[in-house]
């Protein structure tokens, strides 16, 4: 996915025409003895013609230019069209309107409206704007009533009637793209006894179990046989994970091992063997998946390879889809830990910091110890283009949920977090929350996301957006945005 070029593509558009602006600016006020330029008012007897414009790309929300004639000063009588999308207008000096790209603008075409409503001269440019697509926010599943009691409920993404849309998705979710079936993402949500599909074949939610006991995480073995469910139990004999089988349809379960209190696991994506957690503790977890399915291994019959911290450390793990290291998400504490894999012992050895800071609450975009999270939850890594095309070992960034933060962030293999989605429209109000589509960083907001997953060939973002109650997309625009 080519996040990075759009991002730096943009970035030098608005830096062109800021510049070609000011330009304009200052030719027209060089020097303060001069006397200033005095443009007619618009005439509807005269043509209006436009002469050019730029940037010649950009996105929305891009500043344009246009050049032309007979504009007038007046900015009530000037409307722009870009691609059919009407654009706002800022200002008007006769011989040229500054204005912002529409979203949507797909075709392009620039027509200039001039006078009353009764009495407009029209004219076009030439050529048309190269519109370009950029990633937004949008709503794909859910709703939230006055009330915010909308009962948690089956249904399709979108509906006319309610009744008949998926509803609910309230409390924490995780979620996770079927690696056999990219058109299957499944969900669990702590505190909800469900498992659910995601289905984009035919566009609706269902709940396929309902007997699960705070489930906490999913993932899949290898070969995408069993799908591996963690669950949070108070007790030491409680099921800590267990699986279900793809050829009976996910219906049965066999625990694998019991322990109280575990907040996740993880299958390391080349070996096998399957890592999980202990809030009681911070115990770190591995056990030996392929000799349980080739041999046979008791519910205990794991080992604790590590201690995070102390008791009730809350925390998930991210194992790198290379297999080299994971990540240790620490959800109550604030911060992200490294943990490298030894390939000869094939296990995890200690983990040591990578972001933010123990138990302080924040938000700081950073390296290392000066970025301060609040409630990271869930992570997923994405291939970055810029790094394969610059040779570079690790390929990956990790992109990964806050609750609190309100946001989406990313964390590069050397340790910078910036903040990729969220905490806009800052015009609102001064809080980080809200629910607004659109652009990534100027207008969009959630309200403690926490789960996120990533489809590779779309190149998009799932995001379970709790206290919206819902789930939103991060994707390139399309018409239907």
């Amino acid at each position: 996915m080519y996040l990075n070029k759009i991002y730096k593509t943009r970035s030098l558009q608005v830096l062109c025409v800021a510049i070609a602006f000011v330009s304009m600016l200052f030719n027209g006020c060089q020097n303060d003895d001069e006397e200033e330029m005095v443009f007619p008012p618009f005439d509807a007897s005269v043509p209006v013609e436009v002469t050019g414009f730029t940037p010649e790309s950009g996105g929305a929300g891009q500043r344009l230019v246009i050049y032309g004639k007979n504009f007038g000063t007046d900015v009530d009588l000037v409307s722009v069209l870009v691609g059919g999308k009407k654009a706002v207008v800022i200002s008007v000096n006769g011989e040229s309107i500054y204005c912002l790209i529409p979203k949507q603008a797909f075709g392009g075409d620039i027509e200039v409206r001039i006078g009353q409503e009764e009495n407009k001269v029209v004219a076009y440019a030439d050529a048309n704007f190269d519109y370009q697509r950029k990633m937004v926010v949008s709503n794909l599943i859910g709703y939230k009533n006055d009330r915010g009691d909308e009962p948690w409920k089956d249904g399709r993404f979108t509906a006319e009637n309610d009744t008949d849309r998926a509803s609910g998705f309230w409390e924490p979710s995780f979620i996770k793209f079927d690696p056999l079936n990219p058109k299957h993402l499944w969900a669990v949500f702590d505190f909800n006894n469900g498992l659910y599909l995601i289905n984009f074949e035919d566009s609706t939610v269902t709940k396929k179990r309902s007997d699960f006991d705070r489930p906490r995480s999913i993932d899949f073995t290898n070969d995408g046989k069993y799908m591996i469910i963690a669950e949070d139990r108070g007790g030491e004999n409680d099921r800590a994970t267990y699986r279900l089988s793809r050829d009976k349809d996910w219906q049965d379960r066999e625990i694998i091992t019991r322990y109280r209190q575990c907040n996740g696991a993880s299958v390391h994506p080349v070996n096998g063997e399957l890592y999980f957690n202990s809030y009681e503790k911070g115990q770190f977890f591995r056990f030996d998946l392929n000799k349980y399915f080739d041999e046979g291994l008791g519910d205990k019959d794991y080992e604790q390879l590590f201690v995070v911290q102390d008791p009730g450390w809350e925390y998930k793990t991210f194992i790198h889809p290379s297999g080299n290291y994971a990540y240790i998400v620490i959800i109550n504490k604030h911060y992200i830990l490294r943990v490298d894999y030894n390939w000869e012992k094939k296990q995890f050895n200690q983990p040591y910091l990578v972001c933010g800071r123990l138990g302080s609450a924040g938000y700081q975009d950073g390296v290392g110890s000066g970025v301060r999270l609040n409630t990271p939850y869930q992570g997923v890594f994405v291939k970055n283009e810029d790094y394969v095309e610059a040779g570079k070992a690790d390929e990956y960034d990790f992109y990964f949920t806050e609750q609190y933060n309100h946001d989406i962030r990313i964390l590069t293999p050397e340790g910078s977090v910036t903040t990729f989605a969220g905490r806009g429209s800052s015009s609102i109000n001064p809080d980080p929350w809200g629910y607004v589509n659109g652009d990534l960083r100027e207008e969009a907001r959630f309200d403690q996301p926490t789960g996120i997953a990533y489809e590779e060939e779309e190149g998009a973002f799932y995001i379970g957006d709790k206290s919206n109650h819902r789930f939103r997309k991060i994707a390139l625009e399309t018409k239907d945005e």
